[in-house]
């Protein structure tokens, strides 16, 4: 059964992002870790290989990517998987996460994340992609909920029971990105209180906090605002049932200056303080790659 993540990895973390690299490597923030986003940094050299080996001689790090293509019907690019395997060699990580979507079809990217219908079909379909993603990497992948448009009419099962029911089988870990959740909740009519109440702690290794745009009647997961209040209480509650679980605070479009970061990051640790004053660290198994 895979269950391998770094040790290093917890308390509440911050993406990585080019414009703040140079503050971050002259003013050594005080962040326990940094997310990457792994398709960014597939090919680092040059300038951007020499600040990502300042980084990473100073924080951990995790790997987040978005073209796995987990839940496609097309053969899996092993050429990316081995990439994303250097690249997770190259950080020293065994904590990589992509999405539970399908991001291309007919050899087209979508450049978006896709929902999949809930079915067992679909579950037993995802279930291999996993299993051989996993023993090209080597290490167990961490899978995220997304946010969605549009859902499915002959969907069999809920959103969680489904990732509970991966998790089970193949050994892979959950990222539960709460504010997807709440967009879901809004956009979609689902319950973000039922999936914390339904998912298996024992799979959250990672939570995902981030902002959503308003669009009328619907949400967008836009990561381009500060976390919204009906999120944060989503996070309280996901305190109490996961806590000292690693939290990392996602902002992509319409970057703050770093000190906004730093400011959302305090907010969260206050959460994250408050639940894990007599919580154990969790302790990962370490293994080598293969």
């Amino acid at each position: 059964m895979w269950r391998v993540l770094i040790v290093s990895i917890n308390g509440v973390g911050l993406g990585l992002r080019t414009p703040h690299i140079q503050s971050i490597l002259s003013q050594k923030p005080n962040v326990p870790w940094f997310e990457l986003l792994t398709d960014n940094w597939l090919d680092a050299s040059g300038i951007d290989g020499v600040l990502l080996d300042e980084i990473l001689k100073h924080y951990p790090v995790s790997l987040h990517g978005v073209a796995m293509n987990i839940g496609g019907v097309m053969p899996l690019n092993h050429d990316y998987l081995a990439s994303v395997k250097a690249l997770a060699r190259r950080c020293e990580t065994h904590w990589v996460s992509d999405h539970l979507a399908f991001t291309a079809v007919a050899g087209q990217q979508l450049h978006d994340l896709a929902p999949l219908p809930y079915t067992q079909e679909a579950l037993s379909h995802v279930c291999e992609r996993i299993d051989q993603i996993q023993t090209a990497l080597g290490f167990a992948l961490t899978v995220e909920n997304i946010s969605a448009y549009v859902s499915f009419e002959h969907e069999t099962l809920g959103e969680a029971e489904f990732l509970n029911e991966l998790a089970d089988k193949t050994g892979c870990n959950i990222l539960l990105d709460v504010n997807n959740l709440y967009v879901n909740q809004v956009n979609l009519n689902t319950d973000a209180k039922a999936f914390i109440h339904e998912i298996k702690p024992k799979h959250v290794t990672e939570i995902h906090l981030g902002g959503f745009t308003q669009k009328g009647d619907y949400l967008l997961d836009a990561h381009n605002q500060p976390v919204a209040d009906p999120v944060w209480l989503l996070y309280d509650m996901a305190m109490k049932k996961f806590p000292a679980t690693a939290t990392l605070i996602e902002w992509d479009n319409d970057l703050p200056s770093f000190e906004t970061l730093m400011a959302e990051k305090t907010k969260a640790q206050t959460y994250f303080d408050q639940y894990v004053m007599n919580t154990e660290e969790p302790i990962y198994e370490q293994v080598q790659y293969v």
